[in-house]
């Protein structure tokens, strides 16, 4: 400012009064006058004005330093790398495999492809505005990208709720009714709901803000009543309402896996204590088959468990931060807004990531599935014959449960 108040106390004054003969030099003073306070006032509109965008970031808004770039492009490529080949072997053995298309494990399977899909549709796109800091992909793939993310989260949120509701009825309730017909009618109805509850954002209801201010686009802030509600809506029904019902089957679960533990082991004691003379210490070590039912219950349900738990870690944060958001200005225009979002989007594609490692922990059919699948000069360990594995752990050669027997 102070360069420009010189500059114009240096520029000469235009003449008031010439004469005749001094006409042409006067009308050249004039023209050379004009031409500086036009260049004058050219440098002064060129300013440049605060809150502009400037190489993918607005002024005033703190980006990523190159680390966190490096880092968060390297884990995000990892990511998705193996939450879409994981998931895609998911679902190739449940639909090649007719052994494996339980009610179960279909609604597995259903959790697998939501999951593979949200690698292949948005975290791409993610992991390039992360690295760019910047949204090339226009206007119209903003609103479709959002309206897929809220579109599998929601539907995986919708799988477990009914995973959890149905390990509720058989452990508590003792009543086995999803049949794999009864879970394919569920698994339609939550993919049409979900959907039809998120189409309206690749409409542009409500309005999303574009990149940079998020590495996607995601809910902002909003003095629209209607839009307000929309995004309360969606938290609240679809998102904060589901986990609440899995915290309660969850607890229910096991308060009566404790109670039936309970219960079995003092059972267990008053018949060694009644027919010890009779029967004589053998009759101790002898397994309830009531035992290993319950035994395999249990860990069926920690599967489900670990899973809940993941997906609570993953996607709560940023589901309380989408409310803040929206409902926040000062929170939406904050300088650390750009590193909050990306940090909480990519904890958000880390739960897609987890799942396909989960299942080889817990499930020992996808285990040997994804075994099946090394090459043979790939396996560090020799493959031992099905005798040979019987003998080394003669506990996996039978379970037997209350009404049926696994071999």
């Amino acid at each position: 400012m102070l360069f420009i108040a010189r500059q114009r106390a240096a520029l000469p004054s235009p003449p008031t009064t010439t004469s005749q003969s001094d006409t042409p030099r006067a009308m050249e003073n004039s023209t050379s006058w004009y031409n500086s306070s036009e260049s004058l006032r050219t440098l002064w509109v060129t300013v440049p004005p605060a809150g502009r965008v400037q190489d993918g970031v607005q002024d005033g808004m703190q980006g990523l330093s190159l680390p966190l770039q490096v880092f968060f492009g390297l884990a995000m490529a990892c990511m998705l790398l193996v939450a879409f080949l994981g998931n895609v072997v998911v679902c190739v053995m449940v639909y090649r495999r007719a052994a494996m298309r339980s009610a179960i494990n279909i609604l597995l399977a259903s959790l697998a492809f939501a999951d593979m899909m949200l690698a292949l549709l948005n975290m791409p796109f993610a992991l390039i505005t992360t690295v760019t800091m910047r949204w090339v992909f226009g206007d119209v793939f903003c609103r479709v990208s959002a309206m897929f993310f809220w579109l599998f989260l929601l539907e995986s949120v919708a799988i477990l709720l009914i995973i959890s509701v149905d390990r509720f009825l058989i452990i508590v309730q003792r009543q086995d009714r999803l049949s794999p017909r009864r879970a394919k009618v569920l698994i339609a109805l939550s993919w049409t709901l979900c959907f039809c509850m998120v189409f309206p954002l690749s409409v542009g209801y409500p309005a999303l803000p574009m990149p940079p201010r998020a590495p996607q686009c995601v809910f902002g802030y909003t003095a629209e009543r209607s839009s307000s509600a929309y995004v309360l809506l969606v938290m609240l029904l679809f998102f904060f309402l589901p986990f609440l019902v899995m915290v309660y089957t969850s607890v229910g679960i096991l308060s009566t896996l404790r109670h039936n533990t309970l219960r079995i082991g003092t059972r267990s004691d008053s018949v060694g204590l009644g027919q010890m003379g009779k029967l004589g210490l053998s009759s101790l070590s002898r397994p309830f088959h009531i035992n290993i039912d319950m035994s395999f219950k249990t860990r069926a349900f920690a599967t489900i468990l670990i899973l809940f738990c993941v997906v609570t870690v993953c996607w709560m944060p940023f589901a309380t931060y989408s409310l803040l958001a929206t409902f926040s200005s000062s929170f939406y225009g904050s300088q650390s807004f750009f590193e909050i979002s990306t940090w909480l989007v990519w904890l958000c594609y880390l739960k897609p990531a987890l799942t396909p490692l989960i299942y080889f922990w817990r499930i020992k059919k996808f285990r040997d599935a994804c075994l099946g699948l090394v090459p043979k000069h790939c396996k560090l360990l020799p493959q031992l014959s099905g005798h040979a594995r019987r003998r080394i752990r003669p506990s996996t050669v039978y379970a037997c449960g209350e009404h049926r027997s696994v071999v």
